[in-house]
């Protein structure tokens, strides 16, 4: 283990955090991710928790990109952070990216210069439509190792296999030829 020891790790896991987010802290424990790539920031509720936990149990900085409308919010989105607000709370934690846009064009643009992630949140303040959208693009940004998970409308977040991933992409592609 990094930097925390068995007893702060057990608060984490066992005391702290919401319940619906401890598998989130489970995972970034375990598989002590170095590139984050989160789609919807929302209010920014669990982005920091979640960078500093990764920052100490890393072995080195932290490349985290997020993607979210900010400023270009649509009255019937859940509320969120401005640009400069999100940038300004997350510098302090490693190479931080926020790119504006809806997640699935801005992975349309951006998908063969981000690379592969260790660690994939997709958030449930994007509408169902475009995180469909998004998992072609996802499924080029993950390798072997990388841990993908997706929240629950209820709060939870659980993780998404692989192979789930694989046909999400290809019903994906099948809507656009059919």
């Amino acid at each position: 283990m990094g930097r925390i020891g068995i007893f702060k790790k057990l608060w984490l896991l066992r005391c702290s955090r919401f319940v619906g987010e401890r598998p989130l802290v489970r995972s970034i424990v375990d598989s002590r991710p170095k590139k984050i790539l989160e789609l919807g920031l929302g209010e920014l509720s669990r982005t920091p928790n979640m960078l500093a936990l990764a920052s100490q149990v890393s072995d080195g900085p932290i490349h985290y990109v997020g993607l979210d409308r900010f400023e270009a919010r649509l009255p019937e989105d859940p509320p969120g952070v401005t640009l400069k607000e999100a940038h300004s709370r997350l510098q302090n934690f490693g190479r931080v990216q926020l790119v504006p846009g809806n997640p699935d064009s801005t992975l349309a643009r951006l998908c063969n210069h981000l690379g592969w992630f260790d660690f994939i949140l997709v958030s449930s303040a994007i509408d169902q439509i475009t995180v469909s959208r998004c998992w072609f693009f996802l499924q080029r940004l993950t390798r072997p190792h990388t841990v993908v998970f997706q929240e629950l409308i209820e709060g939870g977040w659980e993780p998404v296999s692989h192979q789930n991933i694989n046909d999400r992409a290809s019903q994906q592609v099948l809507r656009k030829v059919g």
